[in-house]
């Protein structure tokens, strides 16, 4: 999945000579801490609401004010790591996404990405999830494909989770059906280590608890 390929927000960029109070409303109908600076299409960079508060005169244009963030963005042909990694790496409640001749096509939001996860990690496909925990040398992905799909079943999704100061790991997969006793049972045969395991119910009840918790966290 690419950037383009992403739910983009159609948020409406400021221009040079918009004025900071300006910014700082557009900011809070679009519950947003930063906006991107467009003019005549082409981007310039972002504006976060700490730099606008940092300044006495809001009746300035956005163009005078000195912006913290360098111009981060992303392009429409970057896959959806990269925009994950950018995210991870700067404090950013929005990611403007660029045409090759910088030309600004609107942003991802925080919600954005979340709704691209979903449809990545197959959270919506019905199905159990399976979480292994092993030692990073022991990870074979064709064993693990083969032990799943002996039992009847697909993968829809899988990844890895490195442990903190550890040499393992956790490998989480989705599986495509809900009664995984056999495949669990296969596992143990295999000596593999189940750490959890979680049925379509335990899992959709999980899931909803964690996307409550974080779009509660969106409208601090």
């Amino acid at each position: 999945m690419k950037a383009i390929d992403m739910s983009i927000s159609d948020i409406a960029p400021l221009k040079t000579s918009d004025t900071a109070e300006y910014a700082l409303r557009m900011m809070e109908e679009f519950k947003v801490s930063h906006l991107p600076i467009v003019n005549n299409e082409v981007f310039l960079g972002v504006v976060s609401e700490s730099d606008i508060l940092s300044e006495e005169d809001l009746s300035q244009a956005i163009g005078s004010i000195k912006l913290s963030l360098n111009k981060v963005a992303v392009f429409d042909n970057q896959h959806i790591y990269e925009v994950l990694k950018l995210i991870s790496e700067t404090p950013l409640s929005i990611i403007p996404v660029l045409n090759a001749k910088n030309h600004y096509l609107g942003s991802i939001t925080l919600y954005d990405l979340v709704l691209s996860m979903s449809t990545l990690t197959a959270i919506s496909n019905p199905g159990a999830v399976i979480i292994l925990e092993m030692f990073t040398h022991d990870y074979l992905l064709s064993q693990i494909a083969s032990i799943v799909e002996s039992n009847d079943a697909k993968i829809l999704s899988l990844y890895v989770q490195t442990q903190t100061d550890s040499t393992k790991i956790n490998v989480i997969i989705k599986i495509n059906k809900n009664d995984i006793s056999s495949i669990l049972s296969t596992f143990n045969r295999y000596n593999y280590i189940i750490k959890e395991s979680f049925s379509e119910s335990d899992y959709f009840e999980m899931l909803n608890d964690k996307y409550d918790e974080f779009l509660s966290w969106l409208n601090i």
